[in-house]
């Protein structure tokens, strides 16, 4: 099984962060295969942020999705998600779907652990999008400087972990979502240390998908998430021309 795992952001520190736990979530025989964005920001934060992101992965997924069985969307948001079931013939996993199923499967509300304040009310939208407002208890966040994103886990330790206490002591949560790339392999390091579990995106997106890709369920060609029609189109990138231009 060959899984393509696309960064929309163009730190390769956190790619780095983010292949480290894809191959150790993976099982035997699991290849993993990372890119990171061409073109875009350090870490994703905002809705236009978000944006750029989801052309970027769209970008990275027509040029390296031949030859894998499912793709992953490896920053937390899920940007282009949607976008690229539409398009690609394989299997498209998100880090904050993949991760709040996780959550779902181990108790009834879920907190969600962010790195900054401003992604707050972007993060509530996307838990709406995806049905599951109900289920949220809280989202906390840190509220410092970054400046080294990929350092976040060793720089803002004890803030996180705080954090993580607070959303089960005071909100009630069952389980705790860490939410971002730089925060991939934290709950690893956190196991055992809180009383409710802890997921995160990563190693969710990476066991969905090796179990999607056993399933075998199809691709979509009837629905909303049939691939998009023929149309006329100039100024795309030779890979996403051939995508758009691909079978029907």
């Amino acid at each position: 099984m060959r899984l393509l795992v696309l960064n929309p952001n163009i730190s390769d520190s956190v790619t780095a962060l983010i292949g480290a736990e894809a191959r150790l979530s993976a099982s035997p025989g699991t290849e993993i295969t990372l890119q990171t964005a061409p073109l875009g920001v350090a870490y994703i934060e905002t809705r236009f942020e978000a944006l750029i992101g989801a052309y970027a992965a769209a970008q990275m997924a027509a040029e390296h999705h031949a030859g894998h069985d499912a793709v992953i969307v490896a920053a937390f948001g899920d940007p282009g998600l949607a976008g690229l079931r539409e398009a690609l013939p394989v299997p498209v996993l998100g880090m904050t779907e993949s991760a709040l199923a996780s959550a779902c499967l181990l108790g009834q509300r879920f907190s969600i652990i962010a790195i900054s304040q401003r992604i707050q009310s972007w993060y509530r939208e996307v838990v709406q999008a995806n049905g599951l407002s109900g289920r949220l208890a809280s989202i906390r966040a840190l509220d410092r400087p970054l400046p080294r994103i990929d350092q976040v886990q060793g720089d803002h330790a004890q803030a996180l972990r705080t954090l993580c206490e607070r959303a089960v002591a005071e909100d009630g949560a069952d389980v705790i979502v860490l939410a971002g790339a730089p925060l991939a392999g934290l709950a690893r390091s956190l196991h055992g240390q809180l009383p409710v579990p802890v997921v995160e995106g990563v190693s969710s997106a990476v066991r969905h998908a090796e179990s999607l890709v056993a399933l075998q369920p199809g691709k979509a060609v009837a629905g909303s998430f049939a691939r998009p029609p023929h149309k006329p189109h100039r100024g795309l990138p030779d890979a996403l021309a051939r995508l758009l231009d691909g079978p029907p």
